[in-house]
């Protein structure tokens, strides 16, 4: 049995990058096409294998292999999917899912195991590297002694009561997120140049591509759902999106560690590419299948910002080179590496109970003040940040130069819809968010609330010179409310003024 090492960091020297190439990456395969939807009706008989296991099972939770009514079972949770929420990276695995056989990765301390939903059973069938072909009606097995995922929904369905199926797949099909990112870790170690240019042209074909993909396989599950005798209202069906793990802001940490010894290896343009493109452009076709298909969505596209890899209290894992159970070298080496770890698995559990308590249809969640404990936002990150164009000189207050470190200007500038364009009021902290990162708010630097003083971007921590009101169409500091947040002209920095009802200090 190979043994589960849990150190975080880098475990090798340069020689050992070559292995990366292979990891961390799916395989892809063609679908089967999704079942036609039919109503709810009586528990549909399993084919004879599968019927076995569930009786099996029936029998180690109840002592017989009956069928039970819904209301006399036993209540559950399930997840299905791939590495993102299998707990791959966390470091502790099931040892059945952690042999040269087996790698599905599915650690008890996952995201499903850890919510606050009242469940007496919690079931996580989720396996790294998985695809939707592994999940759907009719797909694959991934590993011999696995059954195809929407298999074992089947089988639990018919067991317990689930309260909530989770879905979080799509990295592993059209994209390849994984071998993507192994390529441009790959590429900085061996100064091979970015990967941006190799990847950016054909991302969007690649979201294209998987979201028929996850809107079918959700579609799958609801029929599987239904076959065990469900009404679509029984239960609650959640795709979760996926969180960037890294980001180019890792400078401003205090401990920053170095690049090779924090594992945030990578050239910083393409961890900006990676932040502002690629994950957001992956975040909107999962969006756009979860809604297509009925599902309740939940964005994690900012989840770990301020939390990614080299930053304060990461909630990813970094580059991660397991030598010591796969030698020689081979697609398994590097696989644990980038995916949420402990943290991050509990960061994804207080979302979902959230959304779970919410009774909301579609949810973002974020760490908003830095605090470490993840808060629930109605609506989808994208439908909440806008623009604040200024009234007098027609600019847009800018994030300057598309940059988000500590002490960045804000200037306005010529409306172009960028995302160093994009800002979000939150009202219950009173803080004006950047849309390149939750983890970045205007700031009074210093709290000098004086005539002329500039505003700037800084880590977001709630204090009182990141609270601004909203007074008409003006932005004021919560302790300063005299003064307003101003333009002079154009391409001027952002300033602070006394009030004076000019449309250089009104913003729509």
């Amino acid at each position: 049995m190979a043994r589960v090492r849990t150190r975080p960091g880098l475990r090798s020297t340069f020689a050992a990058v070559a292995a990366i190439a292979a990891a961390l990456g799916g395989v892809t395969a063609v679908t089967p096409m999704a079942q036609a939807a039919t109503p709810a009706a009586a528990v549909t008989p399993l084919p004879p294998e599968l019927e076995a296991v569930r009786a099996a099972e029936a029998t180690r939770i109840y002592g017989d292999p009956a069928i039970r009514p819904l209301s006399e079972r036993k209540t559950g949770l399930i997840s299905l999917g791939d590495s993102e929420i299998s707990g791959e990276g966390v470091g502790n695995y099931d040892p059945a899912t952690n042999t040269s056989a087996n790698q599905c990765h599915r650690s008890p301390d996952s995201a499903i195991h850890r919510t606050g939903i009242p469940a007496d059973l919690t079931f996580n069938v989720a396996c790294s590297g998985g695809y939707t072909g592994n999940i759907r009606i009719g797909g694959s097995k991934q590993y011999a002694d696995e059954l195809v995922q929407s298999d074992s929904l089947a089988i639990k369905a018919r067991n317990t009561k689930i309260k909530m199926v989770l879905l979080v797949a799509g990295a592993n099909d059209d994209l390849q997120f994984g071998p993507v990112m192994t390529d441009c870790v790959t590429r900085w170690v061996l100064s091979q140049g970015t990967c941006e240019p190799k990847y950016s042209a054909g991302w969007q074909a690649r979201v294209d591509g998987l979201k028929p993909k996850v809107e079918a396989t959700v579609a799958d599950l609801k029929t599987v759902m239904r076959g065990a005798g469900y009404a679509d209202s029984d239960y609650k069906l959640v795709v979760m999106g996926y969180p960037s793990p890294i980001g180019p802001d890792f400078y401003d940490n205090p401990a920053f560690p170095g690049k090779l010894p924090g594992g945030c290896a990578g050239y910083d343009s393409d961890a900006q590419w990676g932040r502002n493109v690629a994950v957001p452009a992956f975040e909107k076709g999962v969006r756009a299948a979860a809604l297509a298909a009925g599902a309740t969505y939940l964005d994690n596209s900012r989840l770990f910002h301020g939390h990614e890899v080299c930053m304060e209290d990461a909630w990813a894992r970094g580059l991660y080179l397991d030598l010591g159970d796969h030698f020689p070298w081979d697609e398994n080496t590097a696989r644990q590496s980038f995916h949420p770890n402990y943290r991050g698995h509990g960061a994804f559990a207080s979302c979902l109970t959230q959304l779970y308590d919410s009774g909301l249809r579609e949810a973002s969640c974020a760490d908003p003040a830095s605090t470490g404990t993840p808060v629930l936002q109605a609506g989808a990150w994208d439908s909440l940040y806008a623009p604040l164009r200024n009234e007098a000189t027609g600019n847009c207050l800018d994030s300057f130069g598309g940059a988000s470190a500590n002490g960045t200007k804000v200037v306005g500038w010529d409306c172009h819809a960028g995302r160093n364009q994009g800002w979000w009021y939150d009202p219950a902290t009173k803080s004006v968010h950047v849309e390149l990162t939750h983890d970045r708010c205007l700031d009074v630097p210093g709290a000098n609330y004086g005539a002329g003083a500039a505003l700037i971007l800084w880590n977001c921590h709630g204090g009182a010179n990141q609270r601004f009101v909203r007074d008409g169409a003006t932005l004021r500091p919560a302790a300063a409310t005299g003064m307003c947040l101003t333009v002079a002209a154009a391409h001027e920095p952002l300033r602070l003024q006394t009030c004076d009802g000019s449309a250089k200090q009104r913003f729509a």
